[in-house]
């Protein structure tokens, strides 16, 4: 089936559209939804340019559009629609459990034809960090919700240590809720590597973030 992957950048949005791909699914797109002034992403806060040099590491383009909270909705419809009309027919999302996404996911892409694809609904959140890493993806988180986590996880690298301290923290240890975003760096379906640079730590309403100030893309060993 040909579809579109939505893609925050993240580890979630990432494994699901890997077992998209694995699944025999052509991955058409990329599709993001920006803040309203288009200089980085709703979900993760996450820059223009790395989402851009995630999509060029993978070699898949983004179509995105720019929204406020009040109009998501209407302009998730008209990325649908577009999609509709490249002949695309399926939606690659990385939701897990919350009930009330997947009733609006289901809800909108009815309108359109559009058939949601949840390959990590589920998934017990441990065993989705494992699958994971097990892949040989690599991701940073660079985002905490203070209340949630303190600032010293930020820029961590998902690992079994990551893991055995997170279960320790008593919050959702994949962070579906929000506590915590990643970047994902590396991985099998990336032809080159996201190198980060600087970095600094900014905070907005309640959120840490790691603001990623420059970085770039590195050719892979046994790269073909």
């Amino acid at each position: 089936m040909k579809v579109f992957s939505s893609w925050s950048g993240g580890k979630d949005s990432c494994l699901s559209c890997y077992k998209a791909m694995l699944e025999g699914h052509d991955v058409a797109y990329f599709f993001t939804m920006f803040a309203t002034d288009g200089s980085h992403t709703r979900s993760h806060r996450l820059s223009k340019e790395l989402l851009m040099a995630q999509s060029q590491a993978i070699g898949v383009p983004v179509y995105h559009r720019c929204a406020s909270r009040n109009t998501y909705e209407k302009e998730f419809k008209r990325a649908l629609a577009f999609f509709k009309e490249k002949g695309i027919q399926g939606g690659v999302f990385g939701d897990l459990y919350l009930e009330e996404h997947r009733i609006w996911l289901e809800r909108v892409c009815a309108n359109t034809e559009i058939n949601p694809l949840l390959p990590l609904w589920g998934i017990d959140g441990k065993d989705l960090l494992l699958q994971f890493m097990q892949a040989g993806f690599e991701a940073v988180v660079i985002a905490v919700k203070d209340d949630s986590l303190g600032m010293n996880w930020l820029g961590r690298k998902i690992n079994q240590e990551f893991i055995s301290e997170m279960q320790k923290e008593g919050v959702d240890i994949c962070g579906e809720k929000g506590e915590y975003h990643t970047l994902v760096i590396d991985g099998p379906v990336f032809k080159k590597k996201i190198a980060i640079g600087d970095t600094r730590v900014v905070r907005r309403q309640g959120v840490s973030l790691l603001e990623i100030l420059n970085f770039e893309l590195e050719q892979k060993g046994n790269s073909e």
